[in-house]
């Protein structure tokens, strides 16, 4: 089973930017879909953005335009970059992939938002 694991959270001012990555154990290409998750305090898990194998991706309008969903094939790895980073973007990010042999989480790597 391909393992997740996401890095690249720290603290920032609202404002700010920060790029998220997901890395692989495995092929990425085995997902049908992947996409980033997060959870905030107080509140439900929500998607924010996903990315089909083919590379369509897909937004919540809360982060249009200002967050981009990629992936590296070749390294196995898929990024969130995010701007214009807001307070409420408090979270901790999760990554997950869907495949045939069902979905697999990340352990998280949490993003705070604060002057």
């Amino acid at each position: 089973q391909v393992q997740l694991v996401e890095s690249g959270g720290d603290v920032v001012q609202p404002g700010g930017s920060l790029r998220l990555t997901c890395v692989a154990s495995g092929s990425i290409s085995s997902f049908y879909s992947m996409a980033w998750y997060r959870l905030a305090p107080g509140k439900s898990r929500e998607v924010v953005a996903t990315i089909t194998n083919g590379s369509v991706t897909n937004y919540r309008d809360f982060v249009k335009e200002r967050f981009t969903i990629s992936k590296d094939t070749a390294k196995n790895t898929m990024y969130l970059q995010m701007n214009m980073l807001k307070p409420e973007g408090t979270a901790s990010y999760y990554c997950l992939g869907w495949g045939q042999s069902g979905v697999q989480w990340g352990q998280g790597t949490q993003v705070t938002v604060s002057s």
